[in-house]
């Protein structure tokens, strides 16, 4: 009898322990401003029941969290550029915890759960989006109607963002970081450049899926993609400059296939469904558009890794392939820059320096420059504009003519078709556009 009651006793003394131990923590608390939507994140100790609702005047929205505590407080937010004026928490009644976004405008709110990834536990997190009509409509550069001859428009994605932070240094540097600060560079250059103008697809530290840097991309009627990176690899000798294409057959190399897993990991951090289904046709068309596309990626690819030679050491002598979901983009060539190993320490401390960025953003800007001087699109300002013309004189040579006109001697002899160094009197080059 003594043992059934201490046996007893022992049951209901741990009842409250479990109890109390099953409850949800929130953890943290963090945000993410973008232009045109606001993400809250609550890190959690394992998954919650939420409920979801929006309510007016005021405006805001109300988050219900089952069996929950919050037994920190709120961070300092920044509420300067976000949909949240204010965030606001209470303990309810049946261990129930609830949030208030207090809003400055009404929005369409969105929440799901994640799982465990990578560095991160349990999330809830709410998307709020303004609604369709507040949202700014896409710039379109591309069309022209009074005949004038219209700028190259260059799409320049700084890759990963807000809670998404790419790969670590050993420093602590942040891939996120680093890219964004080569792609405004990259940006400035193209801005002072006559006939271009860039695009920067995240404008800010915030998360943008895959799927949404490529639709913004083919919203701005981009000519060109280039998708910014500095990423990591297992082995820390790795090191070097890498361009890549899209590949729908399998990637090019052991690290090209460990580098796009890596990448397409961004949608499972961001929470966003990566079983997109496409109806056959719709593929098939696909498919058509993106084989000539392909192409075009090359050509700038190789132009842009022949530019990164000068500044870094080449992990691959060749443009690479690998199954990028941020390249697919159908009618849009694309390229994604490895611009170094953050993994590598040496390399690390190179892409933390703001000469070597400059270098780096400086390589890029040559390529797609030397690119587009052959294959400018009908129609655009660089499409127009007339190669100039040196007849050879005696006493002329390619290094001396490349430094008159400040182009590059292999850019004169691949413009040319010059298979050697040699020039006779009378001969006439056309000297690309760069």
């Amino acid at each position: 009898m003594r043992t059934a009651r201490a046996l007893l006793w022992l049951m209901l003394s741990v009842i409250p322990l479990t109890a109390a131990a099953a409850g949800v923590q929130v953890e943290g608390v963090r945000m993410w401003p973008a232009p045109d939507h606001t993400r809250l994140v609550l890190d959690l100790s394992q998954p919650v029941d939420h409920r979801l609702f929006a309510l007016e005047n005021p405006d805001r929205v109300v988050i219900d969290l089952k069996d929950s505590r919050f037994p920190g407080s709120l961070p300092a937010l920044s509420y300067e550029e976000a949909l949240i004026e204010n965030i606001r928490y209470a303990h309810r009644e049946d261990n129930q915890l609830r949030f208030v976004l207090d809003l400055n405008s009404q929005v369409r709110p969105k929440s799901f759960v994640l799982k465990p990834q990578g560095e991160y536990g349990h999330r809830l997190v709410i998307d709020l989006h303004q609604p369709q009509s507040k949202q700014a409509a896409p710039k379109v550069t591309k069309s022209v109607t009074d005949g004038k001859p219209r700028n190259l428009i260059i799409a320049i994605d700084a890759g990963h963002g807000g809670e998404d932070p790419g790969a670590l240094g050993q420093l602590g540097t942040r891939e996120k970081d680093v890219v964004m600060a080569i792609a405004r560079k990259l940006e400035a250059m193209l801005k002072r450049e006559p006939g271009f103008e860039p695009v920067m697809i995240r404008t800010g530290d915030y998360y943008l899926s895959l799927r949404e840097r490529v639709e913004k991309a083919r919203r701005a009627q981009a000519d060109l993609f280039i998708s910014v990176h500095a990423d990591a690899f297992h082995d820390r000798r790795a090191h070097g400059s890498s361009v890549y294409v899209i590949s729908d057959s399998g990637a090019s190399s052991k690290a090209a296939r460990f580098l796009a897993e890596s990448e397409n990991s961004a949608d499972l951090i961001g929470g966003v469904s990566l079983d997109d289904k496409e109806d056959l046709l719709k593929m098939v068309l696909v498919d058509m558009v993106q084989n000539s596309t392909i192409e075009d990626s090359h050509r700038v690819a190789s132009e842009v890794l022949g530019g990164l030679k000068h500044v870094n050491h080449l992990h691959k002598r060749q443009v690479e392939m690998a199954g990028f979901r941020v390249l697919k983009a159908p009618d849009v060539p694309s390229i994604l820059v490895e611009t170094a190993f953050i993994s590598n320490p040496g390399e690390e401390r190179k892409l933390r320096s703001t000469a070597h960025q400059t270098k780096l953003a400086r390589s890029m800007f040559y390529g797609v420059k030397r690119y587009f001087a052959r294959h400018a699109p009908a129609g655009t300002v660089l499409a127009e504009r007339k190669p100039q013309r040196h007849r050879i004189d005696r006493g002329d040579t390619l290094s001396g003519i490349a430094a008159r006109y400040r182009v590059s001697v292999s850019a004169i002899k691949q413009h040319n078709n010059l298979s050697d160094n040699m020039l006779r009197v009378g001969q006439v080059l056309q000297i690309p556009v760069i």
